[in-house]
């Protein structure tokens, strides 16, 4: 594997100087201390209620590690990870809205996805984990931790569609990490994978 500094663009080393100075930067400023109304109907019109996707390929973002959505969304912002949907509404939005929507959606109750779950699949995947080393950074439990994103009751199709991006080097602004971890899981290995995560 390449030194992470030779893996990243001078797109994403400025965002990531821009996530650490923000994290600095806000309780400094007082952050605005909720996201505004406007803001959460935006949000929750595709990843739902209270962050709880219903919504295809849409993933849930209720409780997910606040510095892990904060990452997320400057990185959006800035043009590093590039989610189309989502760029209308993160090109001007300010660092204080951006960390009024982390600490949100990181408090909010993360519900299972309501996806059928093929428990075979499931059985498999768990076999799966240790030898990706999946709990290193998502932890034992999967519901993940600084930039490692929940992935316990994750939506199914969702996973599925992330992790064989990460296989197939088509996320943008992702951890190289994770690219590295999924290259060279099949198909079948991925919703397995997939399955037993949304399980959890």
């Amino acid at each position: 594997m390449k030194p992470l500094t030779t893996m990243l663009t001078r797109k994403t080393l400025r965002a990531v100087v821009t996530v650490a100075l923000l994290l600095v930067a806000i309780p400094a400023a007082q952050a605005q201390s909720a996201p505004s109304a406007e803001r959460l109907e935006l949000c929750s019109s595709c990843h739902g209620a209270g962050g709880n996707s219903k919504t295809e390929k849409i993933p849930s973002i209720a409780g997910q590690p606040e510095f892990f959505l904060l990452n997320s969304l400057v990185l959006i912002r800035e043009g590093v990870r590039n989610v189309e949907p989502m760029a209308p509404f993160m090109k001007d939005m300010k660092d204080d809205e951006i960390q009024a929507l982390a600490t949100y959606f990181a408090a909010q109750k993360p519900e299972r996805t309501d996806e059928p779950i093929d428990q075979a699949q499931a059985r498999r995947g768990a076999e799966l984990v240790d030898p990706r080393h999946c709990t290193s950074c998502h932890t034992p439990n999967l519901t993940g931790e600084q930039t490692a994103p929940r992935i316990a009751g994750q939506r199914l199709d969702y996973l599925i569609d992330a992790i064989t991006a990460f296989r197939d080097s088509r996320r943008t602004g992702g951890d190289p990490l994770m690219s590295e971890a999924a290259q060279g899981l099949s198909d079948a290995d991925i919703v397995a994978l997939a399955n037993y995560a949304a399980s959890k």
